[in-house]
This record gives C-alpha cells, sequence and structure tokens, in this order.
C-alpha cells in the first residue's frame, strides 16, 4: 500500500479545560515498529485510546490505510485488523491459558453467541489458538487458569490474545508495565521476532527508555499533549528539547538514585 497504514490529523481531546492531547498529527509506516514517548501526563495513552477507538476525539481525525475510522468502536478496529493491548493486563484469570486464546480467536471470528456451530468451526480456532501460544511461548502453559502464571508470562498471554486474530498493526501501551527487569528482554525479543515474522506494524508506548532506543524504527515524543519532536533513535537522542523535556530529567532522577 502506499502512504501510512496509521495516521492521525490534528487528533485532540479535551477534558473540560484540560487539553490531554493536542492537535496530534502522527503517520505510522507499514512494517515499521513506532515508539511513543513522553513523561508522564504527555497524553500518550489518551492519544492511544483516541487511536483505537476507546474514546472519542474533541476534533482531529483517525485514518487506517487511507480510511477514516474516528471514533470507531473498539470491536470495529479489531475486525479491521487493530489489536490492542492495555497498561493493566487484561486476562480471564479464571480460564486456562489455551483458552483465554481461543476465545480471542473465536470472537473475532464472529461465532461468539452461536451455540449450534459445527464442532470443526471450533476445532480450527483451538488449533489458532495452539498455534499463538507456541508464539508466544506459553504452550507448556496451555491447561494452567491464566491467574496462576507469572506476571510476565501474562503479559505474554495478553500479547497471544492480541495476535488470535492475526492482526496487522499491534498496539502495545506499556508491555512491560511491572514486568521484572530481568524479564524486559525476552518480551521486547519476542514483540520484535512477532513483527518480522509477520510483516506487522505495531505502535508502542512504553516507558523504558533503553527498550525503546533499541528497538523504534521511529520515534515520537509528546510532551504537554503535543508532539514535541518525531524521528530516528539517534535523532531523537540528541534533540536538545527532547533532552530538557524528557530525557534529561530521566537521567537526572537516575544519577540522583545512584549510590
Amino acid at each position: 500500500m502506499s502512504g501510512p497504514i496509521l495516521e492521525t490529523k490534528d487528533l485532540r481531546r479535551e477534558f473540560g479545560a484540560l487539553v490531554a492531547v493536542d492537535d496530534v498529527s502522527v503517520a505510522i509506516a507499514e512494517r515499521t515498529l513506532h515508539s511513543i514517548i513522553g513523561p508522564n501526563g504527555a497524553g500518550k495513552t489518551t492519544f492511544f485510546n483516541l487511536v483505537s477507538g476507546t474514546i472519542r476525539p474533541t476534533s482531529g481525525r483517525v485514518f487506517y490505510k487511507g480510511e477514516d475510522i474516528t471514533g470507531q468502536p473498539v470491536h470495529r478496529s479489531i475486525h479491521r485488523g487493530i489489536g490492542r493491548s492495555f497498561q493493566i493486563t487484561n486476562l480471564f484469570p479464571n480460564l486456562t491459558v489455551l483458552e483465554n486464546v481461543r476465545l480471542a480467536a473465536q470472537a473475532m471470528g464472529g461465532d461468539s453467541f452461536k451455540l449450534f456451530r459445527s464442532h470443526r468451526r471450533y476445532e480450527s480456532y483451538l488449533a489458532r489458538a495452539m498455534e499463538v501460544l507456541e508464539q508466544v511461548g506459553l504452550t507448556e502453559h496451555a491447561v494452567a487458569p491464566a491467574r496462576t502464571l507469572p506476571h510476565g508470562d501474562q503479559r505474554k498471554l495478553e500479547l497471544g490474545m492480541i495476535l488470535a486474530p492475526d492482526p496487522e498493526v499491534l498496539m502495545l501501551d506499556e508491555p512491560t508495565a511491572g514486568m521484572a527487569s530481568e524479564q524486559v528482554p525476552g518480551l521486547i525479543a519476542l514483540i520484535q521476532r512477532i513483527q518480522e515474522a509477520g510483516a506487522k506494524t505495531v505502535l508502542l508506548v512504553e516507558h523504558n527508555m533503553i527498550v525503546v532506543m533499541s528497538v523504534s524504527d521511529r520515534i515520537t515524543v509528546m510532551h504537554q499533549g503535543a508532539v514535541l519532536a518525531e524521528g530516528t533513535p539517534a535523532e531523537i537522542s540528541a534533540n536538545e528539547a527532547v533532552q530538557t523535556a524528557y530525557l534529561g530529567e530521566l537521567y537526572e532522577a537516575k544519577a540522583e538514585g545512584s549510590p
């Protein structure tokens, strides 16, 4: 396709007098990993919610493959090929790992509430679920209740649920949130493998700057609801405005906390 796979134009969201997202225009190229960064309160998650259809914008537009999808409900975005995760793990804790992924595949197949479908239809969802579990490295936990998984594996399971309908775009909101530092590289490597093997586009909100700088093709920096800068990791690292608004604060905090 020509042009960006996902694009926002002058996207804005006001909550009373607060402007959470301030006329943000971003173009996400197909088959790239594009990160959105910024300090707390920069508007990153609100921007994600606007793009995915969780909330409606005050003004501005969202386009997917050139088609206007502004304000489209989340389930319609999923059917179009946009999968989205949240900061808080969103699982069915009492169901098995396999059942979580199977239900995600089944929901997108349109058989969620059709009780008299042929069992062969459900076998196809089960086969897809097993395929996804192998992809995210959870096959050996297939029959375990989701609640018994360590937090890092719960994040992998959530990724598997997003992958079940085989979306073209993965929107990942703080996928490493709450994970032990030693678990982070494994999850990020998994996301990279999935992107590269499946020719997928990843839009990532992530607070771990080491991760962002090492995996991103492009980075958009948000500050006080607006776009402060955009470029490659090298360009963002060298940007003085970004260093002042975000990276400098981060490094200063680390230095103050050093023994």
